[in-house]
């Protein structure tokens, strides 16, 4: 799945190519978990000039003329592909068609990445947006693993399993930690840890993939990759298997 990284790269490509650019028809073919009628969003867009794209949490939103924005939520496979004329690609859920004759469509072969029209505001807030002070007050009364709580949408948004293992070590933080055990001066280094790690990971998709709109570059990683036996630091990294793989070393330290 695109974390926060990927779809920050994925929205920065897509707003310099599709801004200003005016939807001439929507065609909407397997949204299944579309949140209004297939003419209620086609009503609202068509003839609406997009205004810009930019990423909340783990979607994508296209911010209209008059206010209106369309979510994409990738889930798994989901992925976005440009087209001049006619979409060529296979398991379409959603095509913008344009009026100079470009389109934008949203592909899954598994059918369940999914448009929202005019999403409803979320609470927990994005990734980027955290502070050490709200990690402080969120954490003082929570028993969960540092790992689950990085990963708990509802808490913090954008962050995915890969990342959350590049944070924790960043921040020399055991994933199997106690999160109310983590002494306050760590919290900031985890918030450090989070900003730096996304900012940069962000840098380095751009770099080797600079018009990327879909997939997942992960090369670069330094201990969630299946390619390194040792971290930066020469220890051995570690992989406990689970519904998640996690990703670490002995050199992160564990508090419970």
């Amino acid at each position: 799945m695109p974390e926060l990284p990927d779809l920050q790269a994925f929205s920065h490509n897509l707003d310099k190519k599709l801004s200003g650019k005016t939807v001439k028809n929507v065609v909407i073919v397997n949204a299944k978990k579309l949140n209004v009628t297939h003419q209620q969003l086609k009503d609202t867009l068509e003839g609406q000039k997009l205004d810009k794209v930019y990423r909340e949490g783990k979607e994508l939103y296209l911010k209209f003329g008059k206010g209106d924005i369309l979510a994409l939520h990738l889930m798994l496979h989901g992925k976005l592909f440009l087209f001049d004329g006619k979409n060529e690609n296979k398991y379409p859920i959603i095509e913008l068609h344009f009026t100079d004759g470009t389109g934008l469509v949203l592909t899954d072969f598994q059918r369940i990445a999914s448009p929202t029209l005019n999403p409803e505001e979320k609470e927990s807030p994005d990734a980027m947006a955290i502070n050490a002070d709200f990690l402080k007050t969120r954490l003082v009364k929570t028993k969960t693993n540092i790992k689950t709580v990085l990963l708990d949408q509802k808490i913090i948004r954008g962050i995915g399993n890969a990342y959350a293992d590049e944070i924790l070590w960043h921040a020399g933080i055991s994933p199997f930690s106690v999160s109310n055990k983590i002494p306050e001066a760590r919290l900031n280094d985890l918030t450090d840890s989070i900003h730096r790690v996304l900012k940069d990971a962000e840098k380095a998709i751009l770099k080797s993939n600079p018009d990327i709109i879909n997939g997942e570059v992960r090369d670069f990683m330094l201990i969630h990759n299946s390619k390194k036996t040792h971290s930066p630091k020469g220890a051995e990294i570690k992989v406990k298997e689970g519904s998640r793989k996690t990703y670490y070393t002995d050199e992160q330290e564990l508090f419970e």
